[in-house]
């Protein structure tokens, strides 16, 4: 069972570790700044993900005294509704109408509960989508980082324009940068899937892959830089 399920714990030591191999190549990098993030947020979203394994005490408290007010409720209307009147000949179009609205009471009710049921679901929805946010988030810094680390710029070939950004990095530590940014996207995809392992709903299931989704486009993106880098290595040996 334990390789059946994410491990919050292991997640954030790999992210600890990532952003220490980050710091002792890139001391004064903004990636090193970046890698201190994830672990940060790492840890907010491991502490979020055990807070929705738990069930919502108060809500449910809430729920069944709404329910036993309810019961309470429709026994007492029960209690005064004229059902005698269809044995005593009584108004029979004044017996319907009393029924009609009966029913209407209780269809309203039934939708009701099940808001009320249902409202623990929606609230750690709620909860998912503002932790995920902030991940995409995070994603998208990442990819502002590689975004101007281009292979290109060590061809012989290339001529850089007065505007071009200053380029200072070897081959090897192109590498070494690119590969950091995606190992980082990486531990992102983890870490939104923390909350459908949480949470077992559709709806935070589908949106917890789309952040996954994100984060495995930008890092196919970064890969092929690292492709273009290694055929470059090889060509040059």
């Amino acid at each position: 069972m334990a390789y059946r399920s994410l491990d919050p714990h292991l997640i954030i030591e790999t992210a600890e570790r990532l952003e220490t191999r980050i710091a002792d190549r890139f001391p004064d990098a903004g990636l090193r700044k970046v890698g201190k993030e994830l672990v940060s947020l790492a840890r907010d979203i491991r502490d979020a993900a055990a807070a929705l394994e738990k069930p919502i005490w108060w809500l449910r408290i809430l729920v069944g005294v709404v329910i036993g007010l309810g019961a309470c409720m429709f026994l007492f209307v029960g209690t005064i509704l004229p059902f005698d009147r269809f044995s005593s000949g009584g108004d029979v179009v004044e017996s319907v109408q009393g029924i009609e609205a009966s029913l209407n009471t209780v269809i309203l009710a039934g939708l009701g509960l099940l808001a009320l049921v249902r409202a623990e679901v929606t609230i750690k929805r709620h909860r998912v989508f503002r932790q995920l946010h902030g991940l995409r988030s995070l994603i998208h810094v990442i990819d502002m980082h590689q975004l101007t680390k281009d292979p290109a710029a060590l061809s012989s070939t290339f001529t850089p324009t007065p505007h071009s950004p200053k380029r200072t990095m070897s081959r090897g530590d192109l590498l070494r940068y690119l590969d950091y940014c995606s190992e980082m996207l990486s531990i992102t995809g983890k870490l939104a899937a923390l909350f459908a392992q949480s949470v077992n709903d559709e709806v935070v299931i589908d949106a917890v892959n789309d952040v996954e989704n994100l984060g495995s486009n930008l890092s196919r993106k970064i890969w092929q830089k690292i492709t273009m880098l290694n055929a470059e290595g090889r060509t040059a040996g």
